[in-house]
């Protein structure tokens, strides 16, 4: 649920707000990168510990615009309330906010009424020429498609689940048919497993590897690397994803390592708070 009768600011300058999105180190949108220094680095943020709140909204032109803001608590019980299909006014101080970014990050499905249709807005004169923050393209495929899959399967775990015959393919392995000769999914899963169990003796950038609550003592683990996604339960298989295999979903079975080094990442891996 979003808001789109809220506004932001003075009356010159207001932002009628449409969502938010938190950027910290447990959870931030991963269409901007495999970790959350990355992630911030695309918006030019410096990647503080406490993070960001993201605010998309329209102004009075109906001009696509990100806010920035440190209040994260805000943000947070603003998106939790929404989630839970309640009200909430999102309006940040104006001392909370850090910048204004033109365009979205994300693909926004509503726009506020009573102004233009959302587009990008223009340069101020004089000004530097940033390009807009665009979506990636939905028909094209690389790192922020393939993160994006990632998401799509963390939310929709169990339909992803249930499509899976473990009789199909091998533990610790990704499922193929037994006659291809094609060896390129399963050299990249061991590839990603190997660099999955690397970063449990050398941690990775903060972000790398999350963990969010699942069911009972359950976690969902949600690891990147270059190149590649991986989406676990912790008392489950896991489901990797490859910039090399375009839209490619290879399951990997539960097997004598796969539960280990799910234990082991999910110890190290950042909660939310």
């Amino acid at each position: 649920m979003v808001r789109t009768d809220d506004a932001v600011g003075a009356d010159d300058d207001a932002l009628y707000v449409l969502t938010a999105v938190l950027l910290t180190p447990a959870k931030f949108p991963s269409v901007l990168g495999d970790d959350y220094p990355e992630a911030c680095a695309a918006l030019g943020l410096a990647p503080l510990a406490a993070g960001y709140g993201l605010v998309l909204g329209q102004d009075a032109e109906g001009a696509r615009w990100t806010v920035v803001v440190d209040d994260v608590s805000l943000v947070a019980v603003a998106i939790a309330s929404w989630d839970c299909g309640m009200e909430y006014d999102l309006s940040p101080d104006e001392r909370s906010v850090v910048t204004a970014l033109p365009g979205w990050p994300l693909a926004v499905a509503v726009a506020a009424p009573g102004v233009p249709a959302p587009h990008d807005p223009e340069p101020a004169p004089g000004a530097d020429e940033a390009q807009p923050l665009t979506p990636p393209p939905p028909d094209t495929w690389g790192p922020a498609q393939r993160r994006l899959g990632a998401d799509e399967i963390a939310l929709q775990w169990a339909t992803w689940r249930e499509q899976i015959d473990e009789a199909d393919f091998a533990v610790d392995a990704p499922a193929r048919p037994l006659d291809s000769p094609d060896e390129t999914p399963l050299t990249g899963v061991r590839r990603v497993m190997a660099e999955a169990r690397a970063y449990v003796d050398s941690p990775p950038p903060l972000g790398r590897v999350r963990s969010a609550f699942a069911s009972g003592d359950t976690r969902t683990l949600r690891a990147d690397g270059p190149g590649w996604s991986m989406v676990a339960r912790t008392d489950d298989i896991a489901f990797v994803l490859l910039d090399e295999e375009p839209g490619e979903v290879l399951p990997v079975g539960r097997g004598p390592e796969l539960p280990a080094l799910l234990e082991a990442l999910d110890k190290m891996a950042v909660r939310p708070s």
